[in-house]
């Protein structure tokens, strides 16, 4: 009879044993990844779910100022990050099948209870801070499905494995900001799901069903974790919560961390903070721009890059195209700045805009695989810390979103323009490519990688 350990876990695994990896690793390691991939889609879109709801909010009825649409934009980059550091240690204890099918189970809070809350416009600010935070059970997942996919792969394969799961991934966040314009202009399952609110948008009144952009994820998710349980396994890599922290001696870890949040925190801070700021820039000029018309292309672009560079950091190394994504953000950068985009005189400056803001996703995409792609190979030592290092640099790049959104709010709210976030954020990328060319770039470097 099969015990549920084995039905967990499996006997052995060695992907760096050709033999093993042709005769049986290859498939269950595509097949894990396809469920987690998918799993991880749905993950994104639920964490970046209120960021294409929050500006929807005033137009219903909702008294909510500036400062409190960027903290609701914000909470879930907060619980995210924190969550990620939790599911950083996860993987080595629970396994991959039950962290994977709980993880996906779970987004099912807050998915029903924000669908509720905007049903009603007495529903307190608090209450939408709570449901906000609860959304970034999506923003964890992260830091437990790229580990998991890195221990599945030889290291051939990592950087093409790690950049279709966290590209595809990734596309959830296109995926809330460009559908839920659409799924909310109907009632789904007739009145079942709650009755319409009408929108004011430029003196013109519509009917919308803004719960829909939450209930649409609920059968969803209960189908792909269904599946995770039944098809998922684990490998037999065990380790406790302490001996996991080894990883945190080891200096390149903190290294690590600030080139990824350079890439990954700037990806996931720029997803929540553009709707925003379209919003805020360009919202008062004649004919402003829908934020959801747009807001969605930057996360695509930025998650195809991903998908794309993950073979060609395989084949060209990391450590150059990280270097190169360093050097394009300080320049895109400045170019925002000069051109005057972010203290718009005319709505004419908004293509310019809108097309450095894509050149920046661009970017941060092709540094996500890069750096997930140094990683392994700078704690090739171990495959057990290389996984935790993913995790851990995950997990604080997920703050993205709360540092862009509360610190670009505050920003505003006080100097009345973002110009010195950017600025700011400028200094940020100089450190940080620096550092990965010292260590991982120049010849003669620590870690080539």
């Amino acid at each position: 009879m099969r015990t549920a350990s084995r039905a967990t876990y499996l006997d052995t695994w060695v992907p760096e044993d050709e033999k093993f990896w042709e005769e049986t690793g290859k498939k269950i390691a595509w097949r894990t990844l396809t469920i987690t991939t998918v799993s991880l889609v749905l993950s994104f879109a639920t964490w970046f779910m209120m960021s294409a709801i929050v500006v929807r909010l005033p137009q219903i009825g909702f008294t909510f100022d500036t400062m409190q649409l960027f903290w609701l934009a914000a909470m879930p980059g907060l619980a995210g990050g924190t969550l990620r550091i939790v599911h950083t240690f996860l993987i080595p204890i629970f396994g991959t099948r039950n962290v994977i099918s709980v993880a996906t189970l779970i987004k099912l809070i807050p998915c029903i209870g924000i669908g509720l809350a905007v049903m009603n416009p007495d529903t307190p600010f608090w209450i939408f801070m709570v449901l906000a935070f609860t959304a970034g059970f999506g923003g964890g997942d992260f830091s437990s499905y790229m580990p998991s996919t890195s221990i599945f792969f030889p290291k051939r394969l990592q950087g093409t494995a790690l950049g279709i799961q966290a590209g595809i991934g990734n596309f959830g966040v296109s995926l809330t900001q460009f559908v839920t314009p659409w799924i909310i202009g109907f009632a789904m399952f007739g009145s079942l799901l709650g009755e319409s609110r009408t929108m004011t948008k430029g003196g013109v009144s519509s009917e919308i069903w803004l719960q829909n952009a939450a209930f649409w994820y609920v059968p969803l998710l209960l189908i792909v974790g269904v599946v995770a349980w039944r098809y998922l396994r684990s490998v037999p890599i065990k380790a406790t919560f302490r001996e996991q922290l080894d990883i945190f001696k080891n200096k390149h870890t903190w290294f690590c961390t600030i080139t990824y949040m350079m890439t990954f925190g700037s990806f996931s801070g720029l997803s929540a903070a553009f709707p925003l700021l379209i919003k805020t820039l360009y919202g008062t000029f004649p004919d402003a721009p829908d934020p959801l018309t747009y807001a969605f292309l930057g996360p695509l672009v930025g998650s195809a890059a991903r998908v794309a560079a993950g073979p060609l950091a395989d084949k060209y190394g990391g450590a150059i195209l990280t270097h190169l994504v360093g050097l394009g953000l300080m320049v895109g950068v400045a170019i925002m700045i000069g051109m005057g985009l972010l203290v718009p005189s005319s709505i004419d400056q908004f293509p310019h805009f809108v097309i450095i803001m894509l050149v920046l996703f661009l970017l941060t995409g092709i540094g996500n695989a890069s750096t997930f792609r140094q990683y392994p190979i700078i704690f090739s030592h171990s495959p057990r810390q290389a996984a935790g290092v993913i995790g851990w640099t995950a997990a604080v790049a997920a703050y993205g979103p709360f540092v862009f959104a509360t610190l670009i709010g505050a920003v505003i709210t006080n100097v009345g323009t973002p110009v010195p976030f950017f600025a700011g954020v400028g200094v940020f990328y100089l450190i940080a490519t620096a550092i990965n060319w010292w260590y991982y770039t120049r010849k003669g470097c620590e870690k080539p990688s």
